[in-house]
């Protein structure tokens, strides 16, 4: 696509007025044609509060389907927070893949469609095209600070911590890294990424944006922990951006840095994971992390999978069978 294409309209319409003062609970209603309605529509929740001038704080959670803590962290806030405590303007959209949210998968049914990796979406593309192409043009030009939640979903498990990028705009990653400070999650990362292309972090940082995520546990759940601290952390945002009056709750954080490629682990061999090591611990250089049992009869001597840094294991495979390709483990200093 170049720079002079000229893009069609969104057929993406929301049913709230995004420069409207107060409460708004409304949805992006995007037409989809299907078997059992044929002038159907994906109806993605949003909601807007809004109170005079300030900055404006889009807040995304269900960009990966099987990933809760945004989502419960963000209905909760949707229903709660009033406009009278609001200098400037939320939109909170607690679902972004409201298709793979509904089906508890990381990506959409409909298409196969990753939200993280379709910016900067189509108007004319397949569904989640189009949602990605909604926030490409519509939403985040309105941000100011984007906070968008991850955790590890069905496939992997994470410590809980908030992450800005490293940047070539220094100012940026710093104003990043001032918020993932005061979210405060137990830990705090300056996050290194294997592919950024297609994402919705890209996107928002291209524009100039204040972008930070999270991982915050994982396993296709959320634990009453993780929630507290997704709940306790948004709200420490808005406090820091001045959105909302108070102090920022401080909490102990462990800054956690991934300076390369050697952080991560990757599995060539199908097998049962045998983690040597847990979540939180520390591994040295050259130790072995996992072993992947071979399965197809017995007797077969297991792949050591040996660290390639010293450092804490921050991630790890979930389930217990894993295939070639797949993360088994990710490392941070």
């Amino acid at each position: 696509m170049t720079s002079n294409t000229i893009l069609r309209p969104s057929p993406i319409s929301a049913t709230v007025d995004f420069a409207a003062d107060g409460v708004q609970h409304g949805f992006l209603r995007l037409p989809y044609s299907r078997d059992d309605s044929a002038w159907g529509s994906v109806m993605i929740p949003i909601s807007v509060i809004r109170n005079g001038f300030g900055p404006t704080a889009l807040l995304t959670g269900g960009n990966h389907g099987d990933e809760y803590e945004g989502p419960i962290a963000l209905f909760d806030l949707a229903r709660t927070l009033q406009a009278e405590h609001v200098k400037g303007r939320v939109i909170i959209v607690p679902a972004m893949n409201y298709p793979a949210f509904l089906s508890g998968a990381r990506t959409s049914p409909i298409d196969k469609g990753n939200m993280n990796r379709s910016f900067p979406g189509r108007p004319d593309g397949t569904v989640t095209q189009k949602i990605a192409d909604y926030f490409q043009r519509t939403l985040l030009p309105l941000a100011d600070i984007v906070l968008d939640f991850h955790s590890g979903g069905r496939t992997l498990d994470f410590l809980p911590f908030c992450a800005a990028h490293i940047l070539p705009d220094k100012d940026q990653e710093a104003k990043g890294f001032e918020f993932v400070e005061a979210f405060g999650a137990p830990y705090s990362m300056k996050m290194l990424e294997i592919d950024t292309v297609g994402m919705y972090d890209t996107a928002a940082e291209e524009m100039g944006k204040i972008f930070i995520t999270t991982e915050l546990g994982g396993g296709g759940t959320a634990t009453a922990k993780s929630a507290t601290i997704a709940k306790r952390g948004v709200m420490n945002v808005l406090k820091h951006a001045g959105i909302v009056d108070g102090i920022v709750e401080p909490q102990a954080t462990r800054w956690l840095d991934m300076p390369d490629g050697d952080c991560f682990l990757f599995s060539e061999d199908a097998g049962l994971a045998e983690f040597v090591a847990d979540l939180g611990e520390t591994v040295n250089k050259g130790e072995v992390v996992a072993r992947i049992h071979p399965v197809g009869r017995t007797g077969g001597v297991p792949v050591e999978l040996r660290s390639k840094m010293t450092g804490i294991l921050t991630a790890r495979h979930f389930p217990g069978l894993i295939k070639p390709g797949d993360c088994a483990a990710v490392l941070a200093i």
